[in-house]
């Protein structure tokens, strides 16, 4: 929202200031800068744009309607317009504002469309994680964590905390399987950001970008004999145009009365621009969002909702009886799981879901990182898209689609001194699924909002 905000603001003082400095010719005009800001528009929202040709394409109109305007004792045919517009690059009639600005605009938009694109990404990966159903051997093992010691006689009793870690590692392994690309995401965002305060700063080349186009305009009008001179060598001598026409002079044509940019003019606070506050509020909750995945199953156990806590390890439920929980705690991931003690894990069937969640942030990793070198990605038009993969979320419907039906993996034999266990897992499986989706998500919301 708020780089939309930035780009409208920039279209109407552009517009304001060129109406009182060229009034009525701007206005006759004005279809060639408003269709500037509407491609700029399009290309952050998602839209395929490409730059580079874009802005080209801008200075080369802007130079055909500048050209007849400091000629207008001349009529100009399409033919002759469009040859006018091949020698853009090679008169350099605006000086060296296109070249400055088209180098400040593709980086600046290219790191803010792929900064908020990772933002979307982001949260998307987030919240499709957070609604994962438990496997029924997780289910198995919260009933046993959480039920038994009423069966027991110790309703007061709370699960010991490394019983719980154990749960919570073999119910969540494949959501650890995340961190590692979670991590690198969010270094990249995190540089992607620095970049934004500092030489790709979209705001610092917005504000100023109806000056320095007007400046572009005037570096026209002193060079506009040697220009006309160099077009008439190239193009031809065009025809007369009509007595009425030729009438007119340029003085006439354009109201040089500009008031130079001054730099110290744009508004500044003690925090610094809207951006640097805004983006050094994101990096914070980045930075808080590190290691989310792996460190998840120790957020979850250190609520004193679910257990007694690290430092009652004597008076708590171990999963027999109130006493020390005694096996070792787990590693992270899928694969550290073959031997847990606590939860029946198949480390042979990586969950599919989590692995598309996994694909989508490598490929929003890659693109954040040539975002970070001032490179664009071919992103896809998103205007045919479905509403789930959002407006330049950077997915493709193989790697991260809108809707997935969750495919569970299916539980190993039980043992028959898990039988018991499972019958009586039956009734509350359901609250339990619930009970834990519940806990990722408001952790979730708590590191990501």
């Amino acid at each position: 929202e708020f780089f939309r905000e930035l780009l409208e603001n920039a279209e109407r003082s552009l517009n304001d200031m060129f109406v009182r400095t060229y009034g009525m010719l701007y206005m006759q005009n004005s279809e060639v800068f408003q269709d500037l800001f509407t491609e700029l528009k399009r290309y952050y929202t998602g839209g395929n744009v490409n730059l580079e040709e874009m802005l080209n394409d801008f200075w080369a109109r802007l130079l055909e309607r500048m050209f007849q305007l400091i000629n207008p004792q001349y009529h100009f045919t399409e033919d002759y317009l469009e040859c006018v517009s091949k020698y853009t690059d090679q008169l350099k009639p605006f000086g060296d504002v296109p070249r400055k600005l088209k180098v400040q605009v593709t980086r600046a938009f290219i790191a803010a469309r792929t900064f908020v694109q990772g933002l979307t990404v982001g949260r998307e990966v987030a919240n499709r994680v957070s609604k994962v159903s438990p496997t029924p051997g997780c289910i198995r093992a919260l009933m046993k964590m959480l039920y038994c010691p009423y069966c027991r006689g110790l309703p007061t009793v709370k699960p010991c905390n490394n019983y719980c870690l154990n749960v919570m590692k073999g119910c969540l392994a494949n959501q650890a399987d995340l961190d590692t690309e979670w991590n690198l995401f969010i270094d990249a965002m995190l540089l992607v950001a620095e970049r934004l305060e500092g030489p790709f700063n979209i705001e610092s080349v917005m504000d100023p970008i109806d000056v320095k186009i007007s400046e572009a305009i005037m570096n026209m009008q002193e060079n506009s004999m040697q220009v006309s001179a160099k077009v008439f060598q190239g193009c031809g001598q065009p025809k007369p145009a009509p007595a009425l026409r030729s009438s007119r002079s340029v003085p006439e044509n354009f109201n040089t009365r500009f008031r130079p940019y001054n730099p110290e003019e744009r508004p500044t606070t003690a925090a610094g621009t809207s951006l640097d506050r805004l983006v050094t509020d994101i990096k914070e909750k980045l930075k808080l969002s590190k290691k989310f995945w792996s460190t998840l199953p120790y957020t979850i156990c250190k609520d004193e909702r679910v257990t007694a806590g690290p430092s009652i390890e004597e008076d708590c439920w171990n999963g027999h009886t109130k006493a020390r929980y005694l096996p070792e705690i787990m590693n992270d991931g899928l694969t550290n799981q073959i031997n847990n003690p606590e939860v029946d894990v198949d480390i042979t069937r990586p969950d599919t879901f989590i692995r598309q969640q996994i694909m989508a942030l490598r490929v929003m990793t890659n693109k954040l990182k040539n975002a970070y070198n001032g490179n664009d990605v071919n992103f896809q038009d998103t205007s045919d898209e479905t509403s789930g993969s959002g407006s330049g979320s950077g997915c493709t419907d193989d790697i991260c689609p809108t809707e997935f039906d969750f495919i569970t993996t299916e539980a190993p034999p039980v043992d028959s001194d898990r039988r018991e266990v499972e019958a009586s897992a039956t009734q509350p499986g359901q609250s339990l699924q619930t009970l834990l989706i519940v806990f990722i998500s408001l952790v979730l919301q708590r590191q990501w909002r």
